[in-house]
């Protein structure tokens, strides 16, 4: 191909001739714009030779080129990408300037959607984790499919949850150290600052952050590197939100080096999918950068997104087939409005200071200083003892919730076989009503306080305040043409304050703080310092206690790449600290409750290394392994935090060991990607807190429920497709086939309450080993463990497109109760087998619930116009179209802890405490209208 075929066919290319150096340089920019494109990737193919576009569109090679005939990739998230052959000869300039890419339409729309599913990405009470935000700036098309058409089925990439993936935003780390897990509410309704995404996926070297093996996103937030310009969104929805509003500005970097961009928004909506899901939220952000010379940049970043919003209940299959699936048992009619009782409320703001300095052409140093602070809280009712009789606490009120087992059809069935007008009598209250009935609440209070006595129900608050300080440097150092060395140290320090307040009396003044299911007076006080408190609103109550965490470490890394092969070696080293304060003496627990527990702490290592091979521009092999030992959360490590100090037995850092292989193909027409990959985790913690009955005997307790020792194994493959069929039509798809299992028979412990019965049963103040829970080969419940999605998408030239996307669903399982798999389960209140066990019986008692495979459509377009200076942008998609009902999760309620209670239970046509399950939504939308200027 000789010169003058090469301008015809390009005629953005102007090639010119020096004598004395041999460069290749251009620009990018919008199409539609005609505005430059910065952090665009320039690639020379089949070499090591890449850079990024910088402020004003411009890119230069000028180290050892490759002479002759070469290929030069274009490349952009949110643009499709463009390939130029040009010829690079000795001592002359290729200048290719004005290069455009054309917005890729499709990949663009889905940005819009990040944010409007935060309920259901991140939320306690489904145990679904967000992926959506973690790749979205990833241009590989599995995962972007696994991002926004498997995501809302609960999908968990690699069937891992997302504290195995490290998100940061200016290189400062936002992992909770609770639950190891982003708090994507913390930074909601500011899409349009959160564009700029730096992604490694998998075990992949980050230039931030040693990582997970999920990988590492970097959200850059600087102002001087944020597109100049102004952005007013308006969104319509019935998913989680009905309207958002979101306005932007960004400077630019201004003549003097400053810039600055400001967005606020807000997110509204009296209700949405599920029935009472009430969300209101407000979003402001500021960034301030100022580059003080070409070595030094000083840059001030303020988020700020208080969130409200009410929750959804899981229900059993009862409870659907009689309401459906919006049912929502959490709210009641009030003086003609619906009031949800469980609201979650998060307000916690984060400013962060970053240095930036460039001490020479190849080495960086980013220094950065986060804090975060604030609160967050989740509303429920109490109906405690109102009153102490001769001691005792007395006159608890009824669980008011509409859908509590005692008041559904199925309970008396089953204890009033020969009276079924009573199950008739619970079916049609049900039925007719099936809420929370907040006026008998407050009827009930207000006559108690007539009488002089204390409210009976009352509406309070589990809050975490937490003040988080953040401190880190990340060195980036250009060794020369084939080595890039980073490393970093990091500290963080959180004070996490932990109490109960009361919201609401419903009518009463006052509150007794005692617990009443406690058997004596002195077990019952919460606070043995303050014996028979009486609360009122704003008060503290319940539980008060502090956790101190520190958690310091640093990370080295070097990358080599050359013409045919990349590789790089990794090792992180980081002390996890972590304390509990008991403001409290709990009654339960008068020793070992009050003051400064034991200081713990972990000792966590890493080590990762990977390997590129490229065959040629077209076919690329990569293979990538890893071994990581952490400190467990804060969430897995305290047994019983709100009452005492104990943690769990024989605890220690929790191991993760992982690989993975990838064949990578790329062509003009054809990209595919094959990944196989195992990951295996050990001495895993979990903790969970429910009512069981049979424990030892036949007796009732609130239980906190220990599996220490866990083994887990992931295994599988993910594949994905895109052929670019024709200059408009690109077809599409992605599958991920795995398995996930326990890999082991962990050990069980439950701790509860030290009294009388508890002793009775074989706890040694209140603890006991039930031995090993026999779980090894359940499926772990981490949604879909295979996903598959076939779609296509149009771009028409005139600025429309539309797409479509079938995708299918298939071995979902329930999470199973460890304690039925236990000893407990086959013995009596002496440890004997039961004389009636049956172990045929048993084994299929015990068979794990997989649910229904279903399939989901989901289609999508839009349209962009230019008029005058505005740039106009519309997009729209449906979710499900089809209205597929499908359980999306789900778990099995541990009442039911030996062989005779499931045994009885399941025997009839409606078991009283059959498994929870969430659904998946029915058949929703979003619109999505922008003005950029």
């Amino acid at each position: 191909m000789n010169k003058i075929t090469l301008i015809f066919l390009f005629g953005i290319f102007s090639i010119s001739l020096h004598s004395q150096q041999t460069l290749v340089k251009g620009s990018v920019l919008d199409a539609l714009t005609f505005e430059s494109l910065e952090n665009v990737s320039v690639t020379i193919e089949n070499s090591n030779l890449s850079m990024e576009t910088n402020i004003l569109g411009e890119f230069l090679f000028d180290k050892k080129l490759p002479l002759g005939e070469q290929m030069l990739r274009v490349s952009k998230v949110g643009y499709i990408s463009k390939r130029f052959p040009i010829i690079i000869n000795e001592n002359e300039t290729v200048d290719i300037a004005g290069i455009t890419l054309d917005l890729d339409t499709t990949a663009t729309s889905n940005l819009f959607t990040i944010t409007l599913s935060d309920d259901e990405l991140n939320d306690d009470s489904s145990g679904a984790d967000n992926i959506s935000g973690l790749l979205a700036s990833s241009l590989d098309v599995f995962q972007r499919t696994a991002a926004f058409e498997f995501s809302p089925s609960f999908f968990r990439l690699r069937g891992l949850d997302s504290k195995n993936s490290t998100l940061l935003i200016n290189g400062i780390e936002m992992n909770k150290t609770y639950n190891g897990r982003p708090q994507w509410s913390n930074w909601g309704g500011i899409n349009d600052v959160l564009r700029n995404q730096e992604l490694s996926t998998g075990l992949a070297p980050s230039n931030y952050s040693f990582g997970g093996v999920l990988g590492t996103n970097n959200i850059n937030i600087r102002a001087s590197q944020t597109r100049a310009g102004g952005r007013i969104t308006y969104s319509s929805s019935n998913r989680s939100y009905s309207n958002r509003l979101m306005a932007t500005y960004a400077s630019g970097l201004l003549k003097n080096n400053w810039a600055y961009t400001v967005t606020l928004g807000r997110r509204w909506g009296n209700e949405g999918y599920q029935e009472a899901t009430s969300y209101n939220s407000n979003s402001f952000f500021t960034s301030v950068e100022k580059i003080i010379n070409k070595a030094h940049s000083l840059s001030f970043s303020a988020i700020y997104t208080p969130n409200r919003r009410g929750k959804s209940s899981p229900n059993t299959q009862e409870v659907f087939d009689l309401k459906g699936i919006k049912y929502n048992e959490y709210w009641g009619w009030q003086d003609g409005e619906k009031r949800n009782s469980r609201i979650k409320e998060v307000s916690e703001p984060i400013v962060m200071l970053n240095h930036y300095w460039n001490l020479n052409s190849k080495t960086k140093l980013n220094t950065n200083i986060g804090y975060q602070f604030g609160k967050m809280g989740n509303s429920r009712l109490d109906y405690n003892g109102k009153d102490l009789i001769d001691g005792f606490p007395q006159g608890g009120g009824a669980n008011p919730s509409a859908s509590y087992y005692q008041k559904l059809p199925s309970y008396f069935e089953r204890n009033f076989p020969d009276q079924l007008g009573f199950a008739y009598q619970a079916l049609q209250t049900f039925q007719d009503g099936g809420q929370i009935d907040w006026n008998a609440m407050y009827s009930t209070n207000i006559a108690n306080a007539k009488n002089g006595g204390n409210a009976t129900y009352a509406l309070y608050e589990d809050r975490v305040d937490d003040k988080q300080l953040t401190v880190n440097s990340i060195l980036n150092k250009e060794i020369n043409d084939h080595v890039n060395f980073n490393a970093g140290i990091n500290f963080k320090s959180l004070i996490s304050e932990n109490f109960a307040q009361v919201l609401d009396l419903l009518g009463a003044e006052t509150y007794l703080d005692i617990d009443g299911f406690a058997t004596n007076i002195n077990e019952a006080q919460n606070d043995l310092l303050n014996p028979n408190r009486i609360v009122g609103v704003g008060d503290k109550f319940k539980y008060d206690y502090n956790i101190f965490a520190n958690e310091i470490g640093g990370y080295a890394q070097t990358q080599f790449s050359y013409n045919k092969t990349d590789f790089y070696v990794a090792a992180s080293l980081k002390n996890t600290q972590y304390q509990r304060e008991g403001i409290y003496q709990n009654g339960g627990f008068p020793e070992n409750s009050f003051g400064k527990g034991d200081k713990l702490s972990f000792m966590g290592f890493g080590a990762k290394a990977g390997f590129t091979y490229k065959l040629s521009g077209k076919h690329v092999f990569n293979i990538n392994g890893g071994y990581i030992s952490r400190a467990p959360t804060l969430q897995n490590t305290f047994s019983n935090s709100r009452e005492n100090h104990n943690v769990v037995p024989d605890i220690t850092e929790e191991k993760i060991t992982s690989a993975d292989a990838s064949y990578v193909f790329r062509s003009s027409v054809v990209k595919a990607k094959l990944t196989g990959y195992y990951t295996k985790v050990t001495d895993a913690n979990e903790i969970s807190f429910f009512f069981a009955d049979g424990i030892g005997g036949d007796n009732l307790a609130f239980v906190q429920e220990i599996l220490q020792g866990i083994e887990k194994q992931h295994i599988g493959a993910e594949f994905g497709v895109e052929a670019q069929v024709t200059p408009t039509i690109k077809l599409k798809g992605a599958a991920a086939i795995g398995q996930f299992t326990y890999n082991n028979n962990p050990n069980l412990f439950l701790s509860t309450e030290p009294d009388d019965e508890a002793l009775a049963a074989g706890f040694i103040d209140g603890f006991k080993d039930f031995g090993q829970s026999k779980l090894k080969d359940y499926k772990l419940a981490a949604g879909p463990q295979n996903a598959y999605s076939v779609g296509f998408e149009y771009s028409d030239p005139d600025y429309w497109w539309f797409g479509a996307t079938a995708n299918f669903f298939a071995n979902t399982y329930i999470d199973v109760s460890p304690l039925t798999r236990s000893s407990n389960f086959s013995t009596d209140f002496d440890g004997n087998v039961f004389n009636d066990y049956d172990e045929v019986l048993a084994r299929e008692l015990l068979k794990q619930e997989r649910f229904d495979d279903y399939m989901v459509v989901n289609l999508i377009g839009g349209k962009s116009w230019k008029v005058s200076e505005y740039y106009i942008g519309f997009f729209a998609s449906i979710n499900n179209l089809l209205d597929q009902v499908y359980k999306s999760g789900g778990f099995e309620q541990g009442r039911n802890a030996n062989f005779r209670e499931l045994r009885d239970d399941k025997a009839l046509d409606t078991p009283v405490f059959g498994s929870k399950y969430w659904y998946g939504r029915g058949t929703t939308y979003f619109l999505n209208l922008n003005v950029r200027f």
